[in-house]
């Protein structure tokens, strides 16, 4: 892929990542794209509540992966991985640098790493699905933590989806869910960067975005999502935030109470996603101080790390290139 070497922005939401990815890319000298691996950002309308950057945010840079899907449809991780990997090649072949974006953790291993995802069968899905409502998802839960207690360590007992999708593949090849995750390799040379925050300093970033995100405008977005359909989705109307302001549009919270459950539903969803990601011995984790802000274009002491990690990585890229040729 030539001397760029190719970045992935990842960690908790509520850290920064869209910022530092814009900021590495300017400090850089541009030549770069970015590539989401966000799975409520592929959610064409999905805006207010997933901190989607407007197009006149973006300073120029291409994106890619944004507003593939309508609210309807299921984000899958196998055929993301077709289109993100289709993006990158073309990102490479123009030259430029690809930088991938995202928190969530399978859909940025789909795209950095040798990752195969097993496929699905529908009577299996049917059946277990079936017996989800019938049974709960503990009961599933349960019998997953026997067949494959590693996965079931990694899968909160509540989250019906993913519970049926690791017994589905239990099913389906015979080997726990957990052995479809390789060891950490990347497929091309890449720099793994997360910002790392005083959880304290964390949390309050989250009640903060949580509270703006409803003074924003993201009831008025739901409702007009509603009407494509967002209630049916199998994955957009589990989204946190969304989750929230349909219960407020239907009258089931109130806007106060809709914002604290917004906010503890994102600390949850943060502690998983740093359990992820601390997990991976490629990421290099970046302090942030507790007065850093990207509001005011700062703190350009992360940024600099960050680029000189990136700098690093591409001479080591060149010095193989020298070496081999």
């Amino acid at each position: 892929m030539g001397s760029k070497t190719q970045v992935a922005v990842v960690g908790p939401t509520a850290t920064g990542k869209s910022a530092l990815a814009l900021d590495l890319a300017d400090a850089l000298g541009g030549g770069a794209e970015i590539l989401n691996a966000d799975a409520f950002q592929l959610y064409r309308g999905m805006d207010v509540g997933t901190a989607k950057l407007a197009v006149d945010e973006r300073r120029g840079y291409p994106h890619h992966q944004f507003d593939v899907l309508e609210v309807d449809q299921e984000a899958n991780v196998a055929s993301y991985q077709i289109h993100a990997r289709s993006d990158l090649r073309s990102i490479v072949a123009r030259g430029n640098r690809p930088i991938v974006v995202g928190g969530s953790g399978l859909y940025v291993r789909a795209v950095t790493d040798a990752l195969d995802f097993p496929g699905t069968d529908p009577a299996v899905r049917a059946t277990l699905d079936a017996r989800a409502r019938r049974e709960g998802a503990t009961a599933l839960w349960e019998e997953l933590r026997r067949v494959d207690p590693v996965a079931a360590a990694r899968i909160d007992p509540g989250d019906v989806r993913r519970i049926v999708r690791a017994l589905e593949v239990v099913r389906l090849t015979g080997r726990p869910f957990s052995a479809s995750l390789p060891r950490y390799a990347d497929l091309v040379p890449t720099v793994h960067l997360a910002l790392n925050w005083d959880r304290a300093v964390l949390n309050e970033r989250i009640q903060a975005r949580a509270e703006a995100m409803f003074a924003s405008g993201l009831l008025e977005e739901t409702e007009s999502l509603l009407a494509r359909g967002l209630r049916e989705g199998p994955t957009a109307s589990r989204a946190i935030g969304y989750a929230q302001a349909i219960a407020v549009l239907d009258g089931r919270m109130s806007v106060q109470e809709a914002i604290d459950d917004t906010a503890g539903a994102t600390r949850k969803l943060a502690s998983k996603q740093l359990k992820w990601f601390r997990r991976d011995p490629r990421v290099k984790w970046l302090d942030v101080a507790a007065q850093d802000t990207w509001e005011s274009g700062e703190p350009r002491r992360v940024v600099e790390r960050a680029a000189e990690l990136v700098r690093e990585a591409d001479r080591h890229v060149m010095a193989g290139f020298a070496h081999t040729g």
